[in-house]
Order: structure tokens, then C-alpha cells, then sequence
């Protein structure tokens, strides 16, 4: 599949949809409390994407069964939403994509479930900034490799696990477009980014091994040594600038 190009119609329709993902984030992050399972936020998302007339893009994938990826503490990507129940110290990864007139955003971040541990909190923080590195090296001339390169040159220092078999992607019509970004390599590898282009940077940092394993539901990714994981995704316009985020974080609104 070609790289695609925006034009400015289809990038509006990407900054709705990318405007739906932050309102159910907003959701979400309200809703996260101990005792909460992660099929009731995986309702919030449902709920909401309908009162916005969106759809899901990941609810049916490849078979997959929810409407978001609930991925908690040791899974990195892919969990499935079911009655486990969240406990107080955990943290998760909610993954959530919207498809408005045909046009796809993507977004995930890590939340902290009640008080977390100073090691957890750090994971979180590391690798929020390790997604703000990659974002800032995603500039029209530069190639793909050099968002990657700065997410590793910024967490491999902190000695984290840089997952290796997932990563960014291209995003528009479909949820999952060229080209791969992987999050470490060479500033020098791949195609050059271009004004119009729209992405999803999305690093994971693991506390202990890079290694992964998939459980037995066919979807859950977990590190292979049972240490926890970190997820922080946006979807981005690049630009002649620095690239807009068309995901961008709205304030958790609690009732």
C-alpha cells in the first residue's frame, strides 16, 4: 500500500475523528477508579463513540471483540476488554480508535489506577516523554527512522525494554496504512515524511525485557518476563512545521 498524501478534506475529516478518540479518553480517564472492570470503560468508549456518530475500527478487526484494547499492567497492546476488575496500584493502557465518513484516529495512553508506585509512575512519565521525543522528530524532510532513532535515543539511557515487534503506523482511510514505525533505529531509515502525511507514534517501553509473548486469546501481548508496560499513542498531521496532533488530550472531566 502506498503512502498516502491528505488533502484538505480528508484531513478535516481526520481532525473529527481524532477530536471523537480525545473525548473518549476525557471519558475514560474520569471513569478509571479501583473496582471498575475493563468492560465498563470498554462501554464508556461504545457509548460515547455512538452519542458522537462514530464507529469503532477496532471492534470486529481481524475478529477482535471490543471496542477498545485494555491492556493492564504486564500486557502492552491488544488486551481484550472482559470482568477483570481493576485493582488499586494497577496501571492501563486503553487503545481507542474512531472511524468518522471513513476516516480513522487513534490514540492510546497509560493511566494510573488509584495511588501507584513511584516505579510505575515513573514508567508512565518516562514514556509519555519518550512519545513527546518522537513527536518532535517527525518533521517534513526527515525520514521515518528518525522518530524511532528519538524514542530510543531518549529511553534506551533509562535502561526500558523497547518493544521491538510493534509499533507505529500510517493512518487514513484505513486504521493501518504504510509506512511501519518502529520505535528505535536508524535516523537514516525509510521514507522521508511529506506535508500531508498522517501518522500514529506510539511507543512501549517495558520495565524489565524487550522480549513479548502472546496469550492464549490470540490478541493479548504481555512482556515475557511479567515486568509491567507502558503504551502512549497519538495520531499527527505532518506539516512544514511541527506536526499537529489530530489526537490531542482534553482535560478529565469528573462528575
Amino acid at each position: 500500500m502506498a503512502i498516502t498524501i491528505k488533502n484538505e478534506r480528508e484531513i478535516s475529516k481526520m481532525r473529527e475523528a481524532g477530536h471523537v478518540v480525545s473525548v473518549c479518553h476525557q471519558r475514560v480517564q474520569a471513569a478509571i477508579q479501583p473496582g471498575i472492570t475493563t468492560d465498563d470503560l470498554n462501554t464508556v468508549v461504545r457509548d460515547t463513540l455512538s452519542e458522537l456518530g462514530a464507529t469503532s475500527n477496532f471492534l470486529g478487526h481481524h475478529g477482535f471483540p471490543g471496542v477498545i484494547c485494555a491492556s493492564v499492567n504486564e500486557e502492552i497492546v491488544h488486551g481484550i476488554p472482559g470482568n477483570r476488575r481493576l485493582n488499586d496500584g494497577d496501571i492501563i493502557s486503553v487503545d481507542i480508535g474512531a472511524i468518522v465518513d471513513g476516516f480513522h484516529g487513534d490514540s492510546a495512553w497509560t493511566y494510573p489506577v488509584g495511588e501507584i508506585s513511584d516505579e510505575a509512575k515513573r514508567l508512565l512519565r518516562d514514556t509519555e516523554e519518550a512519545l513527546d521525543a518522537g513527536l518532535a522528530a517527525a518533521r517534513a524532510g526527515s525520514r521515518i527512522g528518525a522518530i524511532g532513532a528519538a524514542v530510543e535515543g531518549y529511553a534506551r539511557p533509562l535502561g526500558y525494554g523497547i518493544v521491538e515487534g510493534y509499533g507505529g503506523h500510517g493512518i487514513g482511510r484505513q486504521m493501518w496504512e504504510e509506512p511501519h514505525i518502529p520505535n528505535l533505529g536508524s535516523a537514516d531509515h525509510g521514507p522521508r515524511m511529506r506535508t500531508g502525511m498522517t501518522l500514529a507514534i506510539e511507543p512501549m517501553l517495558n520495565i524489565g525485557t524487550k522480549d513479548t509473548r502472546v496469550l492464549d486469546d490470540d490478541w493479548t501481548v504481555v512482556t515475557a518476563d511479567g515486568s509491567w508496560s507502558a503504551h502512549f499513542e497519538h495520531t499527527v498531521l505532518i506539516t512544514d512545521g511541527a506536526p499537529e496532533i489530530l489526537t490531542k488530550r482534553l482535560a478529565a472531566v469528573v462528575d
